[in-house]
């Protein structure tokens, strides 16, 4: 049994799909599971609420934690912590693998222009903070506990289904209504984005990877880096544009702009992954496993695709 905590999302619903290759029997846990493969069973279960992640996790092998709390740093604060902390004591309990999906946020700002698995652990934000104390919890418990774990970090990313972050909301739905596409701070700054397909697909394979545990890994990333400019480029050219006029977003604008994207009143403790260049190295995973991320152009032309089938 391999279990999915945070089903519901766009990488729980892609990872499901890639887990039949290992197993036919997929567990789906979160408020409102919805089948994506006809042998899952489906758990509805709040799993914030004490208890409920022991349910979750009774019976299974494996266990992936994916779930997307709400982008707001309260709700971080409040139930991130207790959640990981159930997650690992339940995995214990029952002798089940974890396998956490996580970001970047922890890492040291002034490494920012090449992170690697062994990039400093110093967050310069509170959403940070949270992310080092819940990713320290759980290697700690490799260490000293007996827990088989591992951690699979992903740049920012883009992909098929994912309505909610700020390159569909920014860019695609702007580029599609004929307005400007939006960015933060400086177009001409690289910034690194995963695929979320390469990412469902690398998390499974990792979960079934009996060497890859007690490590940290990054997510395949497409090895080039490329401008804000760049990769609005390549989107603005699956509409038909061929030079896209940007519309830079200042800091102190993001708060405004949070009464119509809620997510945006969130973002200014994160602008310095904006101001400065942002490249995620995923050669140890490629070198591992020998399998290589999307291109952007190709993970764009599908991306956009998809969008234009569901607006």
């Amino acid at each position: 049994m391999q279990t999915i905590l945070g089903a519901n999302g766009t990488i729980g619903k892609i990872l499901a799909q890639e887990l039949t290759v290992y197993t036919d029997r997929i567990r789906l846990v979160s408020r409102n599971p919805i089948r994506v493969n006809e042998t899952d069973e489906l758990m509805p279960l709040d799993l914030t609420q004490p208890g409920t992640v022991d349910r979750a996790v009774q019976g299974s092998d494996v266990v992936y934690l994916v779930v997307g709390l709400e982008y707001n740093l309260k709700a971080w604060e409040q139930f991130w912590p207790p959640l990981m902390r159930d997650t690992i004591n339940a995995c214990l309990k029952y002798g089940a693998k974890l396998v956490f999906f996580d970001n970047v946020y922890m890492y040291d700002k002034s490494h920012l222009s090449h992170l690697t698995e062994d990039t400093p652990v110093n967050p310069p934000s509170r959403k940070g903070a949270v992310r080092k104390r819940i990713s320290e919890m759980l290697l700690e418990a490799v260490r000293d506990m007996g827990l088989q774990g591992l951690i699979a970090r992903s740049a920012d990313f883009y992909g098929p289904g994912n309505e909610n972050n700020f390159i569909n909301q920014m860019v695609l739905k702007n580029l599609n209504s004929g307005k400007k596409p939006m960015w933060f701070v400086g177009p001409d700054i690289k910034h690194s984005f995963t695929y979320t397909v390469d990412a469902g697909k690398a998390t499974a394979l990792l979960g079934n990877s009996p060497d890859a545990y007690g490590q940290v890994w990054h997510l395949p990333t497409d090895t080039r880096s490329v401008t804000g400019k760049e990769f609005i480029t390549m989107i603005a050219s699956e509409f038909g544009i061929t030079e896209p006029r940007i519309s830079i977003l200042p800091k102190w604008m993001l708060r405004p702009l949070g009464l119509f994207i809620p997510v945006m009143k969130e973002m200014p403790e994160m602008m310095y992954q904006y101001d400065r260049d942002y490249f995620l190295d995923s050669s140890k995973f490629t070198t591992r496993f020998g399998i290589k991320a999307t291109s952007y152009e190709e993970g764009i032309k599908e991306t956009c695709r998809v969008f234009r089938t569901r607006e």
